[in-house]
């Protein structure tokens, strides 16, 4: 079945999910550019190829790829009297 053999609402459908994937796949090379590598399990390079499958791929990488923000929180000084 080709583009012009489509109902309307296949059309629609199928736009809608090709913007989805994009901007999903868009989202996640940037948040791996922009975030340290300590704060990535794995490596950038791994995620960065994960990212690729459709849908599932930059999904998994903010699922499953990113360190939880509390792991990163830097213990307050404390002070002794």
């Amino acid at each position: 079945m080709n583009w012009t053999q489509m109902s309307p609402t296949k059309r629609l459908f199928l736009t809608l999910a090709i913007i989805l994937q994009v901007t999903l796949l868009i989202a996640a090379q940037w948040d791996i550019q922009k975030r340290p590598e300590d704060e990535i399990r794995g490596s950038k390079s791994m995620w960065r190829m994960v990212a690729f499958i459709n849908f599932i791929g930059p999904l998994a990488y903010f699922l499953f790829g990113r360190q939880p923000q509390n792991s990163h929180e830097r213990a307050l000084p404390t002070t002794s009297q």
